[in-house]
């Protein structure tokens, strides 16, 4: 594909400890690449104390940083509606002095809704990773939402760019470019298990457990019961166990207060955060993870890693052979578990698994795309194709 001859700049959005780790191949690919300046937008998770207040971890990384003031004020619906809007005002504040030839954004949380409205209303183009996917909840909506003010569509599966094309958007400006959430994981050298294992005390020898569950929206009053319900199965299960904190959405200060009554079980070791290469090198000696994350249908098939998928937070997203589904149900969680660890026909099978998302080289199809795409009145004023 073509360069352009100017430099472009590119905004980058994150709200998440999630999102800025899994796009850290891609924003050091389009760092190190002459056709680019890069820039980031942080807001959200990344200013919240409760959160591990990770915007220290997005400086550390030497990126121009803007940090664009707004955070999850009460654990409510309404809340995640007014920080949309207060998203919305303060970036079309800053865009003006940052004047980004591109904005890219990544999946389906509030802050890219809100930059994809920012990019749209301001005639910039919206890049958008992992559009056209298949969940529930208001991630669903949300994403479907970005992918039609979106521009420029970075598609991580075949299936997903099908569905993007299949909503009226232009097939010249779809790509598929894969999960560049693999590409740290299939290119990058791990911490040793030797040495992540000593960091974290885990004995390598013996099953090791990741938990890590979200809130789901539409189930709002149900979530400190159905963060019990795992808890309660890795507690009686007895294994070593690594629980993460959920993230921001609504229900999820609830669900980290339900956590810390697990503290004083000296099985499971609670992190408010963990920093996204200690995570990876995690998953890589871990024997099960548990819960809800999109990081546990996408990442876990690169390591053969076992998932019991809990609840309905990711129905209908591609996946792995790796995935066993089960309901908030105590009982059922244990058995699964111990179907992951166990059971030598399942273990087979997960370790000859195939993942969906591409091979781990979406950061270069990425900068790619970006390099070349031309910017135009033709890219700016979308048409539906249908």
């Amino acid at each position: 594909m073509g360069k352009t001859e100017e430099k472009r700049k590119i905004l980058y959005i994150t709200g998440t400890r999630a999102d800025f780790g899994l796009m850290m191949p891609v924003l050091k690919k389009i760092d190190k690449s002459p056709f680019f300046d890069l820039e980031i937008a942080t807001t959200g998770m990344h200013l919240m104390d409760e959160f591990g207040k990770t915007i220290d971890d997005v400086k550390k990384e030497g990126f121009k940083t803007h940090i664009i003031d707004a955070i999850y004020e009460k654990d409510t619906k309404e809340s995640m509606a007014r920080f949309i809007g207060i998203v919305i005002q303060k970036l079309s504040e800053k865009i003006g002095n940052i004047n980004p030839d591109i904005l890219l954004l990544l999946g389906d949380r509030g802050e890219m809704l809100a930059g994809a409205i920012v990019g749209s209303y301001m005639t910039i183009p919206v890049a958008h990773m992992h559009g056209g996917e298949v969940t529930s909840t208001i991630d669903e909506s949300t994403r479907h939402a970005i992918t039609k003010l979106s521009h420029i569509h970075l598609a991580a599966t075949k299936g997903s760019a099908e569905r993007i094309i299949k909503m009226g958007e232009d097939p010249k400006n779809v790509f598929v470019v894969g999960a560049p959430g693999l590409d740290n994981i299939l290119n990058k050298e791990l911490i040793s298990p030797d040495a992540i294992s000593k960091q974290y005390d885990l004995d390598i020898s013996k099953p090791i457990v990741v938990v890590l569950q979200h809130p789901v929206t539409i189930e709002i009053d149900k979530c400190e019961e159905q963060i019990r319900e795992t808890m309660d199965a890795v507690a009686e299960l007895g294994y070593q166990t690594i629980a993460i904190y959920p993230n921001a959405d609504t229900g999820g200060r609830k669900m980290i207060d339900a956590m810390n009554r697990y503290k004083s079980y000296k099985s499971i070791r609670m992190f408010k955060n963990i920093p996204s290469d200690e995570y990876l090198s995690i998953l890589n000696i871990s024997s099960v993870m548990v819960g809800n994350s999109s990081g546990s249908i996408i990442e876990a098939p690169s390591f053969g890693l076992p998932v019991v998928n809990v609840g309905i937070r990711q129905d209908g997203r591609e996946r792995s052979e790796n995935i066993i589904d089960v309901d908030h149900d105590k009982d059922e969680i244990k058995r699964a578990i111990e179907k992951a660890i166990n059971d030598k026909d399942f273990k087979k099978q997960v370790n000859c698994c195939e993942s969906p998302y591409e091979n781990g080289n979406a950061s270069d199809k990425i900068v790619d795309v970006l390099a070349g795409i031309k910017i135009n009145k033709e890219l700016i004023q979308k048409k539906i194709t249908y």
